[in-house]
């Protein structure tokens, strides 16, 4: 599969753009394309940073997932604004990543969890993945024999309902 890329900043070569962590991994880096160091306060507003490309994936049995980056949520709080960012095969604008600072808010005397942000930084990762395109078909009513909403093997709990173990 191939997938065309524009490149909106120039900076992005030198930071080693197209880059993966390593040669079986999944996500390709998304870097900061910011002019200057950029903060991240505990609790603000997600911001939109720019990742200086477009991505064009154009094949509808495809789309792009922009995932974190699991240190940075894990070690540091960076997490994204809308949990994950999904590219449409026929989207072609830039890409921005919405990055949010979860780490809570200080209290009095307390030191401050903010997340400093540089140009260049690996903020996020783009997986692409296989899409399956369903035809969804509307039932009006139940037909006879079939059990109440919620009622069958899986269906009733919702969240969390099959247990930890």
């Amino acid at each position: 599969m191939r997938i065309a890329v524009r490149l909106l900043d120039p900076r992005l070569t030198a930071w080693g753009f197209p880059r993966r962590g390593s040669a079986d991994s999944a996500g390709l880096d998304l870097f900061a394309c910011i002019d200057s160091r950029l903060v991240l306060e505990p609790q603000a507003p997600a911001t939109l940073i720019p990742t200086g490309l477009v991505v064009m994936i154009r094949d509808p049995e495809w789309c792009g997932l922009v995932l974190p980056r699991s240190g940075l949520g894990h070690r540091e709080g960076l997490v994204l604004g809308n949990g994950t960012g999904v590219i449409d095969a026929d989207y072609e604008g830039p890409l921005f990543v919405s990055a949010w600072n979860r780490n809570p808010a200080p209290a009095d005397g307390e030191t401050v969890a903010r997340i400093v942000l540089e140009p260049g930084d690996r903020i996020a990762q783009l997986v692409v993945v296989r899409v399956a395109q369903a035809e969804f078909e509307i039932l009006d009513d139940a037909a006879p024999g079939d059990p109440p909403v919620g009622d069958g093997a899986r269906g009733g709990g919702g969240f969390g309902s099959s247990g930890r173990r």
